[in-house]
């Protein structure tokens, strides 16, 4: 469909992004529909990625992955899941990869990485990330649950909201507040898993799209979290987050530009068998310009994420890079998902077709991962530094 050719991948990139697509079609989009109605996604699903070679393939050989540090490859897997268009695992998989992992590779103990990676990596173990409080969304700074030292262990009370992953994890990364008089200085990281006493879930939520992900409401009332499951040192929680978030808004940049590539495709072969007034809606000037606007857009976006995607790989992607492609990206995918929608007439409200499903796990994107005026400020911020 685009013009400008793509010079990010290899031939080796190219032959994995085959494998990812056929893993795809075989054992995500046929379920998709079926996971929609549970609120969730199989756990033989995340078996199936783990069997496949697709989770965790950055973390070391003695813990499962294949040390590859090449991020182009878990941009291919993101991509390939946006172009499927099944919204939630385009989610929910890369967050297990991209976000949870790297906390886990990046800063916990040898022992809590022995304990925990190699079964992430096997898609026995699913990961979150708990930030999100009922009282405290955007501003991380904000957050009340606590974790008060008692020596050999944190003793943990509080909830967390809107966890991605919540319903299923079995590992979650939480930020807590060590020392509540400090601000962000106060702020700490820490692993909780099912088997600690005290930690529960929430039914997953009934929300206006992504459907197949479990996202729920985490509770800790007196939760004894032992000091290997500390994440780097006490009181830097809000620097490891600010460090990783880079990554994780490129990740929902990434799938923002593929699911509105999706759409678009959507689009482009509905209106070429729809007809109105004896001819196709494609002929129509009206439509033709719009495919021909959101072409042109996508086009763009796409360029600009693989040149981040280079950035990032050369280490050189800053915070304010990233939130600028997390704003653009899920500011165009809304405004593709809208268009596609309005060319498909009242079909494109249907739930039976890919763009009305689309339409609705899109708007969350310009929510979550830091809300949309949270990016444009910390953009500002570099700006007039």
């Amino acid at each position: 469909m685009f013009g400008l050719p793509r010079t990010l991948f290899t031939e080796e990139h190219e032959l994995f992004r085959a494998s990812v697509r056929d893993f795809i079609a075989k054992e995500i989009t046929p379920f998709n529909a079926e996971w929609e109605k549970k609120k969730m996604v199989s756990r033989e699903s995340w078996r199936k990625l783990g069997e496949s070679g697709f989770l965790g393939i950055q973390a070391p050989e003695h813990l499962g992955g294949m040390n590859i540090l090449d991020f182009r490859y878990n941009a291919i897997f993101i991509e390939e899941l946006g172009l499927s268009g099944c919204s939630a695992p385009a989610i929910g998989y890369p967050l297990h990869n991209d976000i949870v992992m790297p906390y886990i590779l990046h800063f916990g103990t040898e022992k809590a990485k022995e304990k925990y990676i190699p079964k992430m990596v096997a898609g026995e173990y699913i990961g979150a990330v708990a930030m999100t409080e009922p009282g405290a969304g955007s501003d991380l700074q904000g957050i009340s649950t606590s974790a008060i030292d008692q020596g050999d262990f944190y003793l943990v009370n509080g909830s967390k909201t809107f966890i991605t992953n919540g319903y299923l994890s079995d590992v979650v990364v939480v930020a807590v507040k060590t020392d509540p008089k400090k601000g962000a200085k106060g702020i700490s990281l820490l692993l909780m898993d099912n088997s600690m006493k005290g930690y529960t879930k929430g039914l997953p939520f009934e929300k206006v799209g992504l459907h197949a992900q479990d996202t729920c409401e985490l509770f800790f009332e007196d939760v004894i979290v032992p000091k290997e499951n500390l994440l780097g040192q006490e009181g830097e929680g809000f620097k490891y987050l600010m460090t990783e978030l880079a990554q994780e808004r490129l990740v929902v940049a990434l799938a923002a530009i593929a699911l509105g590539e999706y759409m678009l495709q959507e689009t482009v072969t509905y209106v070429k068998q729809r007809k109105a007034f004896n001819q196709s809606i494609s002929d129509f000037q009206n439509t033709r310009f719009k495919l021909a606007e959101m072409c042109a857009a996508l086009e763009q976006g796409r360029i600009y994420c693989d040149y981040l995607v280079q950035l990032h790989n050369d280490g050189q992607l800053d915070s304010a890079m990233a939130s600028a492609a997390k704003y653009n990206m899920t500011e165009l995918q809304c405004k593709v998902a809208d268009e596609c929608v309005q060319l498909h007439g009242g079909y494109g409200y249907m739930w039976d077709y890919g763009v009305a499903r689309a339409y609705a796990d899109a708007r969350v994107q310009r929510i979550y991962a830091g809300t949309n005026e949270i990016m444009k400020e910390l953009i500002a911020r570099k700006i007039l530094k």
